[in-house]
C-alpha cells in the first residue's frame, strides 16, 4: 500500500507544545509512524510532501452543530418549519460540507428536525454527500407550555418541527426509545429556558422525573444525553441524574465546576452567540434592552469563569448556533479566537478542546484527536502556527490539506 510522508511538520495537537521538524506518515486510514527527523525511506509509490514548517494538526471538532439551521431568525415559528423538509434536508448537506471544508473533521449535533441528522450520516457513509463524521442528534425534546412552543396557543400549530412535547416520565421515556430507533445517537433535552430566551432562572422545563426518564431510557440503550440548561440549580440537577453534555452553562460556578469534574460532564459554553447577540442587536428585532442585560451578565460571568473551568480539567468542547443569521455557518473557527482572545484561555487549552475533547465526545477518543501511531488520519495541514496566533483557523485559503480518514478532501500542498 502506498503511504503519504509529511516531513518537516509543525506538529500540533491538544496534548503537546509544538514539535517542530516531525515527520509523519500515514498509511490508509491511519497514521503509521511519527517522529523527528527525515523518517523511513519512501518506497517507489509513496507520496513526500515537504511541509517546511507548516504545522499538522488534528482534524477539529465542533460539537454542538445545528446541520438543518440556515439564515435563522428570531421568527416566532418553530424551528424546523421555517422551510420545507426537503430544503432543509438540502441545507443541512451544504453546511456539512462547509464544516469539513473548514477544517471540522467531526460533528456533534445538538438537535435537529425530521431525523436529518441519522439521514445526513447514512448518505456520507454511503458516499452520496461529502462531510465529516457526525454523532446525530434527535429532535429537540421539551414539556407543554414551554419557551420551545412558540407561536400563541391560538394558533393549533400542527408542525412541531425541531421540538417535540412530552409529558409526564413515561412519554419521556417512549419519546427518547423512538428517537434512537430513528437513528439519533444523543437525545437533547431543554430542562430550561434562558441563554438569550426571555424565561426567569426560577422556571423550569422538563420535571425531575422527566429528566430521569429521559436520561435513563438513553443510557440504557447506549446513547448520550445533552442539555439545553444555562441555569445552576437545574444545571446540578442535570450532572446529578447523568445528562452527559451541558449546553451553555451561564450560571457556572465553583460549585458546578466541582459537580462537573466529579461526574465527567461535558461543557459546551457556546458564548458566540451571546457576543453576537450583544453586538448585532439590529439582526434580532426582538431583543430589548431588559433583555439585554441578563445576556450581558452571563456573558461577563463565562468570561470569568471559564478560565477557572478549564484550569481545574472540566471537559470543555466547542460548538454554537451556527445558522443564525447572524452567525453563518462557517464562521466556527470564530470561537477559537473569542475563548483565547477574548476570554483568555491559552491557544494550547482550546485547541485541546476542538480536538482531544471533541474526539471523546464524538464517540473516537481512542482514535482521533492527536496525532499519534495507530490513531486514524484525520489531519489537517495549516499554513501557521495555530498556538502562536489562532486566527489563522478562520483562514480557509490557509488551509492547505483537509484528509478524513486519510483521505484527502483538500490538497493544495
Amino acid at each position: 500500500m502506498s503511504r503519504v510522508i509529511f516531513r518537516g511538520a509543525n506538529l500540533l495537537d491538544g496534548e503537546h507544545a509544538p514539535r517542530p521538524d516531525t515527520t509523519v506518515v500515514v498509511e490508509g486510514e491511519r497514521i503509521t509512524h511519527v517522529a523527528q527527523g527525515a523518517g523511513p525511506e519512501p518506497g517507489a509509490d509513496d507520496r513526500v510532501i515537504e511541509l517546511a514548517g507548516k504545522t499538522l494538526m488534528p482534524g477539529l471538532v465542533t460539537c454542538h452543530f445545528h446541520a438543518a439551521y440556515q439564515n435563522v431568525t428570531m421568527q416566532p415559528v418553530p424551528l424546523g418549519t421555517e422551510k420545507p423538509p426537503a430544503y432543509l434536508a438540502i441545507a443541512a448537506a451544504n453546511n456539512v460540507r462547509t464544516a469539513l471544508h473548514s477544517g471540522f473533521t467531526g460533528v456533534v449535533s445538538a438537535g435537529g428536525p425530521h431525523d436529518i441528522d441519522a439521514q445526513l450520516k447514512m448518505a456520507i457513509e454511503d458516499g452520496l454527500i461529502e462531510g465529516p463524521r457526525i454523532l446525530a442528534g434527535s429532535h429537540g425534546l421539551d414539556t407543554t407550555g414551554d419557551y420551545n412552543a412558540l407561536g400563541d396557543w391560538w394558533w393549533e400549530v400542527g408542525n412541531p418541527g425541531g421540538h417535540l412535547i412530552c409529558d409526564g416520565a413515561d412519554a419521556f421515556r417512549k419519546q427518547v426509545r423512538t428517537e434512537i430507533r430513528r437513528g439519533a445517537e444523543i437525545i437533547k433535552l431543554f430542562p430550561s429556558g434562558g441563554h438569550g430566551i426571555p424565561e426567569p432562572n426560577t422556571t423550569r422545563g422538563l420535571s425531575k422525573d422527566e429528566l430521569r426518564a429521559a436520561v435513563e431510557a438513553a443510557h440504557e440503550r447506549g446513547r448520550m444525553v445533552r442539555a439545553h440548561c444555562p441555569w445552576k440549580h437545574l444545571i446540578l440537577e442535570c450532572i446529578e441524574l447523568g445528562v452527559d453534555v451541558i449546553d451553555h452553562g451561564d450560571e457556572l460556578d465553583a460549585e458546578v465546576i466541582d459537580a462537573m469534574l466529579r461526574a465527567g460532564t461535558f461543557l459546551a459554553p457556546s458564548m458566540l452567540f451571546l457576543k453576537k447577540l450583544l453586538g448585532d442587536v439590529e439582526n434580532v428585532a426582538q431583543a430589548t434592552a431588559e433583555q439585554l442585560r441578563p445576556i450581558r451578565a452571563d456573558f461577563d460571568n463565562m468570561r470569568k469563569m471559564l478560565p477557572e473551568a478549564n484550569a481545574a480539567g472540566v471537559k470543555l468542547v466547542l460548538g454554537d448556533d451556527y445558522g443564525l443569521v447572524m452567525m453563518p455557518h462557517g464562521i466556527y473557527a470564530e470561537e477559537l479566537d473569542l475563548y483565547v482572545n477574548t476570554v483568555g484561555i491559552p491557544a494550547l487549552d482550546v485547541i485541546r478542546w476542538a480536538t482531544v475533547n471533541g474526539a471523546e465526545l464524538l464517540g473516537h477518543g481512542g482514535e482521533l484527536g492527536t496525532v499519534e501511531p495507530g490513531r486514524l488520519a484525520d489531519l489537517l495541514v495549516v499554513d501557521g502556527d495555530p498556538s502562536a496566533d489562532v486566527t489563522v483557523l478562520q483562514d480557509r485559503a490557509r488551509l492547505r490539506a483537509i484528509l478524513l480518514g486519510g483521505r484527502f478532501v483538500k490538497d493544495a500542498l
